[in-house]
């Protein structure tokens, strides 16, 4: 379909031509723009040492909460939120891949398969960093909520994956960086722009693929039961303190 004669058509009968459509659901734009917030606050309160502990640990409960709600949203989310629009196989992979230089090549409304698979590996460093937390210790006197589960021998290991996890996070999120900059500089596409506004120009995004809604009481609902569950698994955990001998 020639997207641009349909402008010229809408145009021509006295209508606005069409510039960019929806893409991305105002959910889906929350979470990513939080985790932006609350992976800084997290690495901040870390380096401030043990008096930030506690910020340190609410962050993380928040960081679990938007994860476990971004997982959901990967199946009852609008069109390109969900894992099965953006989760390629290997072939889709490697034809992406080989034209990445390609400076004209067609770009996808959601995320191209590349980047779906970078969003499904910052999902689970994220998921294993908030959960690896909740069972480790600072090596001086604080303790995540889980610790009453494990022995010290464990939760001393789960601390090293902990802090381990996050370097690899810091790849990732170099990665990403990376790729916006090259998408805006080679490709011309801002990335960081769809992210915020939520929309793409109308050339990289078929009559049919726009989305139509947000499902903001559906995102609503799933996040108060991320967060519930989260409170029931904490509340409920065994109190520990650490041994010192």
């Amino acid at each position: 379909m020639d997207i641009s004669s349909n402008s010229t058509s809408a145009t021509e009968a006295g209508a606005a031509p069409l510039q960019d459509r929806r893409v991305w659901d105002l959910p889906l734009r929350a979470f990513h723009w939080l985790v932006v917030v609350l992976v800084g606050a997290s690495w901040a309160t870390a380096e401030l040492g043990p008096d930030w502990f506690t910020w340190h640990q609410r962050s993380g409960y928040a960081v679990l909460v938007l994860v476990a709600f971004r997982i959901g949203w990967g199946f009852v989310g609008p069109r390109h939120a969900r894992f099965g629009s953006f989760l390629a196989g290997p072939r889709r992979v490697l034809d992406y891949a080989r034209k990445l230089a390609d400076r004209s090549a067609s770009t996808t409304a959601g995320h191209n398969p590349l980047g779906g698979w970078a969003v499904l590996a910052m999902l689970v460093a994220l998921l294993a960093q908030g959960v690896t937390g909740l069972f480790a210790n600072d090596d001086v006197f604080n303790t995540g909520p889980l610790y009453g589960y494990v022995s010290d021998e464990v939760s001393d290991r789960l601390r090293g994956l902990h802090e381990g996890n996050f370097e690899w996070m810091l790849v990732l999120i170099g990665l990403h960086l990376a790729a916006i900059v090259f998408y805006a500089a080679w490709k011309r596409i801002d990335l960081v722009r769809a992210m915020w506004t939520g929309r793409k120009p109308a050339r990289f995004v078929a009559p049919g693929e726009e989305i139509d809604g947000d499902r903001l009481w559906l995102a609503l609902a799933l996040l108060a039961l991320a967060a519930a569950a989260l409170w029931y698994v904490v509340d409920s955990a065994p109190v520990a303190e650490m041994s010192y001998f």
